[in-house]
């Protein structure tokens, strides 16, 4: 299916825009400032250099081939969850499949507690970034003591010409219960919502996107409020179902993962980027193609156990066309 991409002529009237949680991407140094104990190669998970060069190599494959399919080209925008830091990041656009596209990135280092950030990689030919911020989501533990999570991207600039918001997001886990972390999410929620804000009182016109990893689904209350609140469109609202969803948890599915659009991408004009498509990538490579977790995202590790896939996300797309 993926060398018929080859043969699918480029077109230069769209562009696609995608986010990839990609599991764990950390390099082979033990860092002070990071919690990367299990992945060094001498932890239990032995994260050694022909595992992380397989996994850069695995991710730059799946990212070169996003929207391939629909546009007969790399993706021009790709919003990134779990890196280290800055040299994954120039390592995984140095990997096989990445390395002949103009692709440079915008990364900032979080206080994160498990030491992931999110990161944008863009194509420097489509894209001229222009400003770049981070904000942080101001959390609390029950003892009082600050909760450090990740710190949400923004980036304008200007794709082929025209001047769009990108705001990356990677929310707070369910780990300890969905209803028990609930309020982190609303609390980043209410973090977008601000900066959402602060964008259209400047410009009522300003074309934004939303992508990230947000833990929730379009169905939950954190979602549902900047879709509401903001005039925003979700397509992934209607994507969900039984069999199909971006990672999986107890042999079901969710939509984590979701790139949200403000509604003036709409509004019809001849020579501005519309909304054309929105889907998950999720093609048979990136599967698990045998066992009881068939059809699940092909995973780097479960558990302790080196299983040597991509991630236990699938990536998420958008068309915009012109």
């Amino acid at each position: 299916m993926i060398d018929d991409f080859d043969d699918i002529p480029v077109r230069h009237d769209m562009q696609t825009v995608a986010f990839y949680n990609i599991e764990n991407l950390f390099d082979l140094r033990d860092s002070k400032f990071t919690n990367d104990n299990d992945f060094l190669p001498g932890s239990a998970k032995r994260w050694t250099p022909k595992r992380y060069k397989n996994k850069l190599r695995k991710i730059g494959f799946a990212i070169s081939n996003i929207g391939r399919e629909e546009t007969g080209k790399h993706p021009a925008i790709i919003g990134l969850a779990e890196v280290e830091n800055a040299k994954v990041l120039e390592d995984l656009l140095d990997s096989k499949h990445l390395d002949d596209i103009d692709y440079d990135y915008v990364h900032f280092d979080s206080l994160d507690e498990r030491g992931i950030d999110v990161a944008m990689i863009y194509d420097t030919n489509v894209f001229k970034p222009m400003h770049t911020e981070t904000f942080s989501v101001s959390l609390t533990d029950d003892d009082g003591s600050p909760d450090y999570t990740r710190d949400i991207l923004l980036v304008g600039g200007h794709l082929d010409g025209e001047y769009v918001h990108f705001i990356v997001n990677h929310w707070s886990s369910r780990r300890e219960g969905q209803k028990e972390t609930e309020f982190k999410r609303l609390a980043a929620s209410e973090k977008i919502s601000e900066i959402i804000s602060s964008i259209t009182q400047k410009d009522e016109t300003a074309k934004i996107m939303v992508l990230g990893d947000f833990n929730d689904t379009p169905q939950n209350e954190s979602i549902k409020r900047l879709v509401n609140d903001h005039s925003l469109f979700n397509p992934f609202e209607t994507l969900r179902s039984f069999t199909r969803g971006t990672v999986k948890h107890r042999r079901q599915w969710y939509i984590f993962d979701q790139i949200l659009v403000s509604t003036i991408f709409f509004k019809s004009s001849n020579d501005e980027f519309e909304f054309f498509k929105a889907d998950i990538f999720d093609h048979d490579f990136l599967k698990q193609f045998n066992g009881p977790f068939k059809g699940a995202p092909f995973r780097t590790y479960v558990g302790k156990k080196y299983k040597g896939g991509y991630s236990d996300h699938f990536p998420v797309y958008t068309i915009l066309k012109k």
